[in-house]
């Protein structure tokens, strides 16, 4: 089993009733496994735990200071429309970096489309414009194919019936 919880890794081939386990820094610690039956012992990666925990309280620091694109009040209010009430300003903040990263995935998706669309659409027409610096436009042309990636269904309206 490589990787595993507690910081631990241990290779198979390394023996299962050597006694060793290998630890997150690379060295090899003696007795880290409890008596060759696989079940690791938590005390001998106490080392290893305190640099996951610095990582994570270092990043809910920089939270702080953060802005992202989504304001607080925007996303707490849609956090509180579906039932989650979040006192802890740096939770809302990470929801908000979560959801500026999904809507950037999607945008970013919706323009490959875009991209591939008008290039077959210059490559169909004889003399095709080739500019460079062309603007695009997000059109629900674009948007739906990226939408259903992500397992969103979107269709237009019918206006004409």
């Amino acid at each position: 089993m490589v990787g595993s919880n507690f910081g631990i890794i241990y290779h198979p081939s390394a023996g299962g009733s050597s006694g060793q386990a290998n630890n997150a820094s690379g060295a090899t610690s003696a007795g880290a496994m409890g008596s060759g039956n696989g079940n690791f012992n938590v005390a001998a990666a106490g080392n290893d735990r305190s640099a996951p925990a610095s990582h994570l309280s270092d990043f809910m620091l920089q939270l702080e200071d953060y802005t992202p694109l989504l304001p607080d009040a925007v996303t707490s209010h849609y956090l509180n429309m579906g039932g989650f009430h979040a006192d802890d300003k740096r939770i809302v903040r990470l929801i908000s970096i979560a959801t500026q990263k999904f809507m950037s995935d999607i945008i970013d998706d919706a323009l490959q489309h875009s991209k591939a669309r008008t290039h077959m659409q210059n490559a169909s027409t004889p003399g095709g414009s080739k500019a460079k610096d062309r603007k695009f436009t997000l059109t629900m042309e674009d948007l739906q194919p990226a939408l259903a990636d992500y397992g969103i269904n979107v269709r237009k309206m019918d206006y004409s019936q």
